[in-house]
């Protein structure tokens, strides 16, 4: 039977976006009293909401191409930028109001006066510094790479393995690379860490397997005395595009495996690797995906069987979401998890003591340390971008880990 579209949300969608853009559209018309503007402003509206819709048709059948990525990303600046003038503009607008109410209770009359165009005109600054902030986000921010570094205590470290450095990037998404200069800066940053373990914790690719082929040479770079290890995120098993048939996404999935061994990476299908030390050694474990509503592939019993509850164990599962369901109470203690996936949504803030991004109402924990029942999980920012081509606030991520007996 096909489904019943439920028109109820669209409606009221469409109207809320109508009536965003009606009253930006009177703020406007403050600043340009223009006779052409109203007409100009709806064709535009209109012819690029229309492009939008049937970008995102294209895109369901031949995945993200360039036409979807321009439509998109003209869309969401434009909206972006929108919001915030109509913001500005309805502070201005709701001062007036209350002004127009303080004063009939003194003179009994009720008159609401004419906007301050000086406000109009600061909140049309703010409109035009929201659109060069994403044109920054999406030309430079996208490859702004930043080495985040941590320090981890732990009682029950080995002592060869004090001071032991490790680096995670996350979510490479090598087919929204256009810059491979830029990937090669964050490359060079990588090697430059000179930490002993390298591991990556997913999403390779957006969909297809071929999409990493042209940054082979630069991710192969990538070495460490103790080894390059990766495990599978949501992205890398193809699930998002259609394929011809069953058997040619199956081909998919092995070629993207055969790829990370030319990487360099061991790969990690719920297994376990021993790394050994001056006699002592701890557990590096990686898992397929495991996600809330992103399949729950993955096998933690399997990764960790034939170790010992004494062991040190680091865990590579890419997304956050399995160490609240899983990791932080399993039986057999997992000291340190390290994961990725959210990618900080590639817009909030984190300055000034202040750490938001929207992503943080889907994710308990999205960016950083967590620490919970003697265990310790990082996730990662993510290397490359999806979707959104750019960053904003939230830049992409080198971590280096320094592990140190308490």
């Amino acid at each position: 039977m096909k489904r019943k579209l439920n028109l109820l949300p669209l409606i009221i969608v469409a109207i809320i976006f109508f009536a965003l853009n009606a009253y930006v559209l009177s703020g406007l018309g403050t600043i340009s009293p223009s006779s052409l503007l109203s007409p100009i402003f709806w064709v535009f509206i209109t012819g690029l909401t229309f492009a939008l819709f049937f970008a995102i048709q294209q895109m369901r059948i031949q995945g993200i191409n360039k036409f979807f990525q321009i439509v998109s990303h003209t869309f969401l600046l434009v909206f972006a930028a929108e919001i915030v003038f109509a913001f500005f503009l309805l502070l201005g607008d709701v001062f007036r109001l209350l002004m127009a109410v303080a004063i009939s209770f003194e003179s009994g009359g009720f008159h609401i006066a004419a906007r301050n165009n000086y406000w109009v005109d600061f909140a049309f600054i703010m409109f035009c510094l929201t659109i060069a902030l994403f044109a920054y986000g999406i030309t430079q921010g996208k490859y702004a790479y930043r080495v985040i570094k941590h320090t981890l205590y732990f009682d029950d470290l080995p002592v060869s393995f004090d001071g032991f450095t490790l680096t995670q990037i996350s979510d490479i998404h090598a087919g929204s690379f256009t810059n491979p200069k830029a990937v090669q800066k964050g490359i060079d940053m990588i090697n430059a860490q000179k930490s002993d373990l390298f591991v990556f914790t997913g999403d390779l690719v957006n969909n297809a397997a071929s999409e990493i082929v042209p940054y082979i040479g630069h991710f192969s770079q990538i070495k460490a005395p103790f080894g390059q290890f990766s495990v599978l995120g949501n992205h890398d098993y193809g699930d998002y595009i259609k394929w011809p048939t069953s058997a040619d996404k199956i081909q998919n999935l092995n070629r993207l495996k055969a790829y990370h061994n030319e990487l360099g990476f061991k790969l990690l299908l719920d297994e376990h690797v021993e790394l050994h030390k001056k006699g002592e050694k701890i557990i590096l474990a990686g898992i397929e995906n495991w996600g809330i509503g992103f399949g729950e592939r993955g096998d933690l019993n399997k990764a960790l069987q034939n170790t010992s509850v004494t062991d040190f164990k680091i865990l590579l599962s890419h997304d956050p979401s399995h160490w609240d369901a899983q990791v932080k109470n399993y039986s057999s203690k997992i000291n340190l998890t390290l994961a990725g996936h959210t990618h900080g949504m590639q817009f909030g803030i984190e300055a000034f003591g202040i750490k938001w991004s929207p992503v943080k109402y889907r994710y308990k924990h999205w960016a950083g340390i967590k620490t919970e029942n003697g265990r310790f999980l990082n996730v990662n920012r993510g290397f490359g971008f999806l979707g959104f081509s750019g960053r904003i606030g939230i830049w992409p991520e080198i971590t280096v880990i320094e592990l140190k007996k308490k």
